[in-house]
């Protein structure tokens, strides 16, 4: 192997005694750290505790299948990363489509040729170890992204800080509608617009950054507030905490008697405000001072 295996964790399920005896050798023997499991329900309970790196999961066995299993793991936000193997019978040729379908990612047929596991595991292993690196260089870079599939609109990985900010949005009931909707228009050569998720006066937008017709979706997350925001405007045009507040109504659109409304105060006082805001940032209308106040709010962003 051109890695090296120690504290490698693979979790091997299957029900037959001796089978997991000989799957514990070759694998103990290879240096990897082995944990087992006899049926599906234990199967889920050690994959989210201990993390595998990977899994061999038997096919056929009682109660709950080796297919239910995936797709229980492949549902789990904790554990829907960890790449499966399939363990099946060599004529069983319906049992490698449902493995697929159930999310494996790949198999290998009984009798097991060790060998043969081993190189499966190093080649899944080697993938697994690539795109955590990667996952780790965005994540330390400051950029919340998550992997999506269109098809199912399942979340396959996503960064630490992706993680975080989702946390509190409805994300499941939005996400999945959006993307599909954001295929169609692609497929179409056309655009469709950010995701904006609110919550109180935090706002989460989701934008499409890479487009596969049939593979994974990069989706970067960021996230905006009223607070930030006012903030921002603040320090980038030096404007009192009222002057930032009425440009900041003024950005989404509110009128001066609005303005007064949510601040508690009269339109005309909105007004003065708003005219110190014109001075200061060189311009004459409201709509040059929201475009204004955007483009550098953005560029602030980057």
């Amino acid at each position: 192997m051109n890695f090296n295996t120690e504290a490698s964790i693979v979790l091997v399920v299957d029900d037959v005694p001796e089978n997991l005896a000989v799957l514990h050798d070759a694998l103990d023997e290879s240096g990897y750290t082995v944990l087992v499991a006899n049926n599906g329900e234990a199967a889920l309970l050690r994959a989210a505790e201990a993390q595998p790196h990977i899994i061999l999961l038997d096919a056929i066995m009682p109660g709950m299948d080796g297919f239910e299993t995936c797709r229980q793991l492949k549902s789990n936000l904790a554990t829907r990363h960890i790449p499966v193997i399939f363990m099946t019978g060599l004529t069983e040729a319906e049992h490698v489509v449902n493995a697929f379908d159930a999310g494996g990612n790949d198999y290998v047929t009984k009798p097991l040729r060790t060998s043969e596991v081993l190189a499966r595991i190093a080649s899944h292993m080697q993938t697994a170890r690539l795109v955590d690196q990667a996952r780790s260089a965005l994540d330390a870079f400051g950029n919340a992204v998550i992997a999506m599939t269109p098809r199912d609109g399942r979340i396959v990985w996503q960064t630490p800080l992706a993680r975080t900010l989702m946390q509190g949005y409805m994300v499941d009931a939005e996400l999945p509608a959006w993307l599909q909707a954001t295929q169609l228009a692609h497929s179409q050569g056309q655009s469709h617009p950010p995701l904006t998720l609110a919550r109180g006066s935090r706002r989460l937008i989701f934008s499409a950054a890479e487009f596969s017709e049939n593979a994974q979706w990069m989706i970067v997350l960021r996230e905006e507030s009223d607070v930030a925001t006012i903030e921002s405007l603040m320090a980038c045009f030096k404007l009192t905490q009222r002057e930032s507040e009425v440009l900041n109504w003024v950005i989404k659109g509110k009128t001066n008697r609005d303005i007064g409304d949510i601040l508690g105060t009269s339109p005309r006082t909105v007004n003065k405000h708003l005219e110190h805001v014109f001075i200061k940032l060189g311009v004459e209308t409201r709509t040059s001072a929201a475009a204004v106040a955007l483009s550098k709010i953005r560029a602030a962003a980057v």
